[in-house]
This record gives structure tokens, C-alpha cells and sequence, in this order.
């Protein structure tokens, strides 16, 4: 995974639990790094291992860990350098998931060596679509269920995110059902 990804589990740890939380669960995940490079790749064995290490020493299920990095991981981007690359896809939720997809295509250009995962948004109604998400990697689940939630966020809206299959359970990939109220 790219770096941005680690240094906003990083930040976000610091953020809630202080620096010295950082450096425990640093330790504990066996990883040496103080600081991820936003645009260097390193291996998935490394966001796991926070994970995992976050959840043992917070004593929470990874799941909420997964859950909670990805809605900051979505405010900070949005809110942050790449926050253009969100807006690009609209102003609203259901614009930011019809446009998604292509929003990937626009990340490759700054990451040219980036594996990005592949993402399908059917419309199913008026604030309400199915969402896929395609990637060689398991267990994230609760990450996007976190970065949906970040998004309705950052766009001022209510949504629900349920699971519909997961890869980890024996589907081909993750499908999210999400619900918002409609734009008035």
C-alpha cells in the first residue's frame, strides 16, 4: 500500500492517543519506520501489522480499527493535497460514488506504479446505490465501510453502509449496499 495510507494511521493515532500510543503500537507491529512517504509504496505486511497491533493494544475488534482509519483516512484526503481529486467527482455522496471509479484513473497519474483496487457503483435508486469493490487484497472490508462513512462526512450527509458479500467469506469481491437522504 501506498504511504499515505500508513502515515494517516500514523497521524490518526497520534492524533487520538498521543505520540507515545504511536511508538507502542509502532513496537509492537515490529515495524522500525517513524515516518511513511505519502508517495512511496511499502508492503501490505506493514498496514496489517498496525492493525493488528492497534487493535491488542486498544484492546478493540480490528473491524472498529479498520472502520475508524478509513473514515479519517477519507476526511484527510479530502480535506488535504488531494482534496481536488474529490471534488472532481461531485458534490454530493451519490455523485462522489457514481464517480469513483474514475477517480483511481486520476490517482494512477500521480502514482504511476500504483495497484489501485477497481470500484462499480450501480445506482439503485434516488440516495441509494450498490457499491463493489475489487482488489487482490482481503480483510478491508471495514476500511471502506470507514472511508464511505468519512465521505458523507465530508459531503454533510447521513448514509447507512451494509454488507452485502464479502471476499472474505468466499464471494469474488466486497458489495456494499449504501443508503443517504437525496439532494433536495
Amino acid at each position: 500500500m501506498y504511504g499515505l495510507v500508513n502515515k494517516a494511521i500514523r497521524d490518526r493515532l497520534i492524533e487520538r492517543h498521543g505520540e507515545e500510543a504511536w511508538y507502542r503500537i509502532r513496537d509492537r507491529a515490529g515495524i522500525e519506520q517513524d515516518v511513511f512517504l505519502f508517495n512511496e509504496g511499502y508492503p501490505d505486511e506493514i498496514t496489517y501489522a498496525l492493525v493488528a497491533a492497534t487493535s491488542a493494544e486498544l484492546d478493540l475488534p480490528a473491524d472498529e480499527v479498520l472502520r475508524d482509519f478509513g473514515e479519517f483516512w477519507a476526511l484527510d484526503i479530502a480535506h488535504g493535497p488531494f482534496g481536488a481529486l474529490v471534488t472532481a467527482c461531485g458534490s454530493t455522496l451519490g455523485d462522489f460514488l457514481r464517480h469513483l471509479p474514475a477517480m483511481h484513473t486520476r490517482t494512477a497519474m500521480i502514482f504511476p506504479d500504483l495497484d489501485p483496487p477497481r470500484f462499480e457503483c450501480d445506482v439503485l435508486a434516488e440516495g441509494s446505490a450498490r457499491l463493489h469493490y475489487h482488489t487482490p487484497r482481503t480483510g478491508l472490508t471495514h476500511f471502506i465501510i470507514g472511508l464511505v462513512h468519512g465521505m458523507a462526512k465530508y459531503f454533510q450527509t447521513a448514509c447507512e453502509v451494509t454488507v452485502v458479500e464479502r471476499k472474505d467469506a468466499g464471494a469474488d469481491h466486497d458489495v456494499f449496499e449504501v443508503s443517504w437522504a437525496p439532494s433536495a
